[in-house]
């Protein structure tokens, strides 16, 4: 067996035995499958006398690892987190993250000796804390209770909660000099914006270009969940996937593909820096590069193995990831979606890719694409699901890039002169008000919902994409 493969099947077997542990599946039971499939691997290659089964009889101990793994990062997490839980106490902590402000403001707090861990605390609006402050607090650090919100906690490595202690600053500045002035810069283009945009359209490009959503109505979110565009003001690898291959159509038109692929990437690397290169971000835009990757290369079999080896540091550095983070799953669906779908989709209807206006027809079929193979999974996770997504963003995604760009364009000139950017304000609204229109006429129509729920029915659907994508290959190939 070649290297590659190696790599493509350990990796794949050791997700797998991650991916067990995380939906409670005993050690024994995982232990019975692993043991059986290498004896399934062992009879095959005995019986058709071929090396690639014993390998992967071999590879199978990755399931066992992955398991394993999984339970020492959790036993590992909670031993090393110490906290008293549901008692008053005097305790200091370092803000490490931008804190979120809507309603109030949401603090991700490492707490100093005697305690250790990370809990997340609530506190009012002001006094107002930001990244790198050393603060004293008194209150209960509340135990969070076993459910779906435990889990989720668990995966962003916090340990407890707490609201509306009493909090006084002590000390500025002690976190990292490198992510305070990203996330000083980030707040300042967003106050750029807000000079000299209307309050919805700043909230709407803040959201495109930083995947800032604090400032968003309950009326916008409710829009932009019924018209299918929340993932426009979402940074995960699904958005950035998208939004990069509609780049990628802008600037193939008049550079070349090297170019383009280079471009597209340091585009991408703009959003890591102005959203404080968080970890989330991060494994969105190594999704959204894998994807430019392989389109540049033109090679689906190293995409496998590249979008493999990429689930497999990522679930190494947070192995709760992947049964815990529905942006990293809806990410690797999509990104699976554009990637096999697209072409099995241009392969059957025999589409003509040169004659396309204005990249509509990429956008289409990438926002298509991506949609079929997240479907079951936005269905699952939030109610519903609408065919007229499609619709709202094809009209939507054709102008993300220009607004995207000019966003940038305008945040920057915020810091050279604000007339300008007044004057230049009024150019780009034109654009948000447009994409704004679009989002809240679609979000309005109450129509072409889909609701089914069950692990068959889940099967049968990725099943039958599977097979379409397999026979649309194989009617080329005839």
């Amino acid at each position: 067996m070649r290297i590659y493969d190696i790599a493509f099947y350990a990796a794949g077997f050791f997700i797998f035995g991650v991916f067990g542990v995380s939906l409670k599946i005993s050690s024994s039971i995982i232990l019975f499958i692993t043991a059986l499939l290498a004896v399934l691997f062992l009879f095959g290659g005995f019986y058709k006398n071929s090396k690639r089964l014993f390998w992967l009889a071999t590879l199978c101990l990755a399931i066992v690892a992955g398991a394993f793994y999984f339970d020492f990062r959790d036993f590992n997490r909670e031993e090393s987190a110490k906290i008293v839980f549901n008692e008053k106490i005097d305790f200091q902590g370092l803000v490490i993250k931008d804190p979120k402000r809507g309603e109030w403001q949401d603090l991700i707090i490492k707490l100093l000796p005697p305690y250790s861990g990370n809990i997340s605390v609530k506190l009012q609006l002001y006094p107002s804390f930001k990244y790198g402050d050393l603060v004293d607090f008194s209150g209960k650090i509340e135990k969070p209770p076993v459910d779906e919100y435990a889990d989720y906690l668990k995966k962003e490595n916090i340990s407890g909660t707490a609201a509306f202690l009493k909090a006084e600053l002590v000390a500025e500045n002690r976190g990292s000099k490198i992510k305070s002035i990203l996330f000083s810069l980030k707040n300042k283009t967003i106050a750029n914006l807000r000079k000299v945009l209307p309050a919805e359209s700043t909230a709407f490009m803040s959201g495109i270009i930083l995947g800032e959503r604090a400032e968003f109505s309950k009326e916008l979110k409710t829009a932009m969940a019924n018209s299918g565009t929340t993932h426009l003001v979402a940074l995960s690898g699904y958005n950035i996937s998208v939004i990069g291959v509609a780049i990628g159509v802008m600037f193939g038109y008049f550079l070349s593909r090297r170019w383009t692929f280079i471009l597209s990437v340091l585009i991408i690397f703009i959003f890591v820096l102005m959203t404080g290169a968080e970890a989330s971000v991060v494994r969105a835009a190594v999704m959204g590069s894998i994807l430019l990757l392989a389109k540049q290369v033109g090679r689906i079999y190293s995409f496998r193995n590249a979008i493999a080896l990429a689930a497999f540091f990522m679930v190494l550095e947070n192995p709760r990831i992947l049964n815990f983070d529905v942006g990293f799953q809806l990410s690797f669906a999509a990104l699976l979606g554009l990637v096999y779908l697209v072409p099995a989709i241009e392969k059957f209807f025999r589409l003509n890719k040169e004659k396309d206006f204005f990249g509509v027809k990429e956008n289409f079929l990438s926002s298509f694409s991506a949609q079929l193979a997240v479907a079951p999974m936005l269905i699952s996770y939030f109610g519903n699901f609408s065919l007229i997504a499609v619709i709202s963003n094809v009209l939507i995604l054709t102008f993300i890039p220009v607004t995207m760009a000019l966003g940038f364009i305008l945040a920057g000139l915020g810091f050279v002169s604000y007339y300008f950017s007044l004057v230049f304000g009024w150019f780009v609204n034109l654009f948000l008000a447009y994409e704004l229109f679009i989002i809240k006429f679609f979000g309005g129509l109450n129509i072409l919902k889909i609701n089914f729920s069950g692990a068959v029915l889940f099967f049968i659907y990725y099943a039958a994409l599977i097979g379409f994508v397999i026979w649309a290959n194989r009617k080329k190939e005839a």
